[in-house]
């Protein structure tokens, strides 16, 4: 089993498991009610509650905006209109985990992550597998390692989230093979070596797909049945090129604070598990075309 793992959709709830309580001691105090309530064009807080609505006009009189030039606090910036796309994405954001009933903490957390510009990290991408065009609006970089099991489950979602936003969304894997899998390393330079004769994304679905099944012998029936050349498939798994690939990623998964597989970055932001990632998605590419 790998080390962490954001564990969205269908990981959701076990990763929600330990925290969640009645009153417990986990709970973050709400915040105090707004002094008046702020209704925000092109969210919807029609079905709130009247306590919702308070704790909704608290964040969007609290929070900044998202754009470091724009000053004003993120209801403000819909509400005039400020040059900041990234406003209305937040907004409808905060609204929805108020309707999740998401602790305070736990929605500053979120925000942070999710719209602060200092949690952004420049992610190099060259060399790296990729999937989308060049210059797709949003940048989804992921760092797994082929004998994790919770890549394996999520391996489809991701597909599906890709596959849906193909034209919008530029998919980019990097290599972080877990020294706890005995064939992790292998897998990766199997990929890496596809990958080589123009087949990664052939060779990474075979992969994901018998994640059971990682033995050398495996791998070269997997090559086999993608039409790469044999030969050069296997002196190129052992090659020193495969070696700088895969100590590169690893380096950098340092420099992130990457702690496990599979680990996800949007737009250089590393991705929340309480956040819906299609959600996520969806805000980001709304934000960067309307800029």
């Amino acid at each position: 089993m790998a080390k962490r793992s954001p564990a969205f959709f269908l990981l959701l709830a076990l990763a929600g498991a330990g925290g969640v309580s009645c009153g417990g001691a986990d709970a973050s105090p709400r915040s105090p009610v707004a002094s008046a309530i702020v209704d925000v064009p092109g969210v919807d807080t029609h079905d709130f509650t009247a306590r919702e609505r308070h704790e909704f006009s608290d964040y969007v009189t609290e929070l900044p905006a998202p754009c470091s030039t724009v000053a004003v606090p993120l209801g403000q910036c819909v509400i005039e209109k400020r040059p900041c796309a990234a406003c209305t994405p937040a907004s409808v954001a905060i609204a929805k985990a108020v309707r999740e009933g998401m602790t305070r903490e736990q929605v500053r957390s979120l925000y942070k992550a999710r719209f602060d510009p200092a949690s952004a990290h420049a992610i190099p991408l060259e060399g790296s597998p990729s999937r989308g065009v060049d210059d797709a609006p949003v940048v989804i970089v992921e760092f797994a390692d082929f004998e994790c099991p919770f890549c394996q489950k999520i391996a489809p979602e991701l597909d599906e989230l890709w596959e849906k936003r193909k034209d919008r969304v530029r998919f980019v894997y990097k290599f972080l093979p877990l020294a706890m899998h005995a064939h992790g390393e292998a897998a990766a330079r199997a990929a890496i070596a596809a990958q080589m004769q123009g087949k990664f994304w052939e060779m990474h679905h075979k992969l994901f797909a018998n994640g059971q099944h990682l033995e050398e012998n495996d791998l070269t029936s997997y090559a086999r049945a993608i039409g790469l050349d044999l030969d050069r498939f296997h002196a190129d798994m052992a090659g020193a090129p495969a070696t700088t690939r895969i100590e590169a990623d690893r380096k950098l998964s340092e420099t992130l604070g990457v702690k496990g597989t599979p680990t996800l970055f949007i737009d250089g932001r590393e991705y929340d598990a309480k956040a819906d990632i299609g959600d996520w998605v969806d805000g980001e590419i709304a934000a960067v075309t309307a800029r």
